[in-house]
């Protein structure tokens, strides 16, 4: 059966529309540049639910084969409104686009409450061609579908999983360079604690097991925000901490590492951690500030912590994160942190407007660090900043006159990056590769 193919808009096509279009206004911190970056861009050809955004997940994955292979894990349009489908969509090295979707016992698709945040879907491809989604669980049992095979549906695995009968929340995946997989998640729905737990599939023995509970602290839950693998196999966590039991305002963005060939935890400086850690012992990337409280309450205005992404250069963790200040008026602001000198340092990306829960961060051989944002007004509304040797960042239109509104970026093995684009007002995915 012949594959759907989409309609191609090429680097000089997006050059152009970034010359025709106006940039937003940007902060002092960043300056507009003229045009995009050259970057590709193409419609993902099946239907997206409105429900399919959130800033934790984790929904790419790519592989190289005879070629780059992309999987993009999204919510399908459900039965009612307030339902979503998830599903796979692959994407082949000659462009053409096939559906995978995620199968229950019984041969359906599996259905689930559309819940804005939480019931998103993360995945990603093991060492032998298996693939791994976690979707739609906000404090729910596993949901959690695989393949057998390369090629196999993709169906119902969640007895496989330690913790049977615990709520899961905010799980991401990544795969690690032997072909395991590594799983952060949140587990529990205790009112007065949350903890954060990591997982291993070990891809030899096609089998789940329990790392740690690598972080827990009593009136305290743990959000993670995103996890990847060193090439010597070193893991690297990035989350934050909130006043139990929820709240969509977080505090003490934290960073931590764990080496499986000693079991052993540390923080940026390898200076050893006793697991849980708490907020008096994580290694914390952006601090309180003045007038900053932990509060629960889901309409809290102070400083707080909202989303944040990480990525490696080599083994040492570079953090892009957003943080809304005392001074910043209401907005999240966009800022990029890194290890120096036995602390973190701090740098202002973006404070030009208010920005959405939706971040992203790369390390290119020729740029440096790459930060993707998304402001919440604007034709743009999706931008790549980079920093030039002087400190100062620009900021390049990514997909110029595509109104996405959500993202997530994977690097693949070729040394591009891989957008995820949702425009959740059109019901539309995008896809882009730059």
């Amino acid at each position: 059966m012949r594959r759907p193919t989409v309609r191609t808009y090429t680097a000089w096509a997006a050059v152009m529309a970034a010359l025709l279009l106006p940039a937003p206004a940007a902060g002092a911190e960043t300056a507009p540049a003229a045009a995009a970056a050259a970057t590709v861009i193409e419609k993902v050809p099946y239907a997206m639910d409105a429900s399919n955004q959130a800033a934790w997940w984790t929904p790419v994955a790519t592989y190289k084969g005879r070629g780059q292979y992309t999987y993009f894990a999204f919510n399908e349009p459900g039965s009612t409104a307030a339902t979503h489908r998830p599903a796979l969509a692959r994407r082949d090295p000659d462009g053409a686009w096939s559906r995978l979707p995620l199968l229950n016992g019984d041969g359906q698709q599996a259905e689930f409450p559309d819940d804005n945040g939480h019931n998103q879907p993360s995945a990603a491809r093991d060492g032998s061609g298996r693939l791994h989604v976690f979707t739609s669980m906000h404090a729910d049992s596993w949901r959690y579908f695989r393949t057998e095979a390369p090629g196999g549906d993709v169906t119902d695995h969640a007895s496989e999983l330690p913790d049977q009968g615990v709520g899961i929340t905010y799980p991401v995946v990544t795969t690690a360079p032997n072909g395991d997989l590594y799983l952060a998640a949140r587990v529990g729905t205790g009112l007065d604690r949350r903890p954060g737990k990591l997982y291993r599939w070990d891809n030899a023995n096609s089998r789940w097991s329990v790392v740690a509970t690598f972080a827990s602290a009593l009136y305290r839950s743990v959000y993670p925000d995103d996890l990847t693998v060193d090439a010597s196999g070193r893991v690297h966590l990035l989350y934050e901490w909130a006043k139990a039991p929820a709240t969509a305002f977080r505090h003490q963005l934290s960073y931590l590492s764990y080496d499986p060939s000693t079991g052993a935890f540390a923080d940026s400086t390898d200076t050893p951690l006793a697991t849980p850690v708490t907020p008096a012992t994580s290694d914390v990337v952006q601090d309180l500030t003045a007038g900053e409280e932990w509060s629960a309450d889901n309409a809290y205005t102070g400083t707080a912590v909202q989303s944040a992404k990480l990525t490696l250069d080599g083994s040492t963790p570079k953090i892009a994160y957003r943080y809304r200040s005392a001074d910043s008026g209401g907005h999240f602001r966009v800022y990029y942190a890194y290890p120096s000198g036995g602390g973190w340092v701090r740098k202002t990306v973006y404070a030009g407007g208010q920005t959405a829960a939706a971040l992203g961060i790369t390390w290119d051989g020729t740029d440096g660090k790459r930060v993707y944002y998304v402001t919440t007004s604007g034709t743009d509304r999706v931008f790549a900043a980079t920093q030039s040797p002087d400190g100062a960042w620009t900021a390049q239109s990514v997909t110029p006159g595509v109104s996405a509104d959500r993202l997530a970026v994977r690097r693949n093995s070729d040394g591009h990056d891989v957008l995820y684009l949702p425009d959740t007002a059109r019901n539309t995915l995008y896809y882009a590769i730059r």
